[in-house]
């Protein structure tokens, strides 16, 4: 099946904000298919590694480093990705590199995401975060919060992570966010970074 045909990116009903950084949200990333077979793959096979810093306990690996299944192989090609990458330059009104990092992190209970902002000047610009997970009850925990400053008090807005939903962003000094504590199941997210060219 050629990768037109799979409705790979479908981001329907998009809202875009531009405060307090310029985001937006879908609450359908992918088509219906490609998220169950993602997903199932995600929670059965994939290689997930521990990953500890001073901000974040989780695990994740690279889509570059995996072996995809058959009806998988196609995300990580370059068809593909310039695709993802098109769709975000048209959305933030940007030019992108060619340079895209694909990553999956899993989290399970207990663990979160401190606020921060992941900027570091002259490294990644824009993400992409696509929501996987099996009917995820609020009282999971697994929050997906954007912050108006670096105060955890000050919450601009609190994103539920619901199945096939994205949400993507700019990064920049002010992008505070954080992930709250997950309370039961395992949360799943695919992220596509991007850099912004040299202008």
């Amino acid at each position: 099946m050629h990768i037109a045909d799979k409705q790979l990116l479908t981001l329907t009903n998009i809202e875009v904000f531009t405060q307090p950084f310029p985001y937006f949200v879908s609450p359908q990333a992918l088509s219906p298919e490609l998220s169950f077979d993602l997903l199932t793959w995600l929670e059965s096979e994939a290689p997930w590694k521990l990953v500890e810093t001073d901000f974040y306990e989780q695990y994740e690996f690279s889509f570059f480093d995996v072996q995809l299944p058959a009806c998988l192989k196609f995300l990580n090609t370059p068809e593909y990705l310039a695709k993802i990458k098109s769709r975000v330059e048209n959305l933030f009104s940007v030019k992108l590199n060619d340079r895209i990092d694909f990553t999956a992190h899993k989290l399970i209970p207990g663990q979160r995401i401190r606020i921060h902002n992941d900027y570091i000047p002259g490294c990644e610009t824009h993400r992409l975060l696509i929501q996987l997970n099996k009917g995820w009850d609020d009282e999971n925990g697994g929050m997906l919060m954007f912050f108006n400053s670096q105060n955890p008090s000050d919450i601009h807005k609190i994103f539920r992570p619901s199945h096939n939903s994205s949400v993507g962003f700019a990064i920049s000094a002010n992008s505070h966010h954080a992930v709250s504590t997950i309370h039961k199941g395992e949360r799943y997210t695919i992220i596509f970074s991007f850099y912004q060219l040299d202008e």
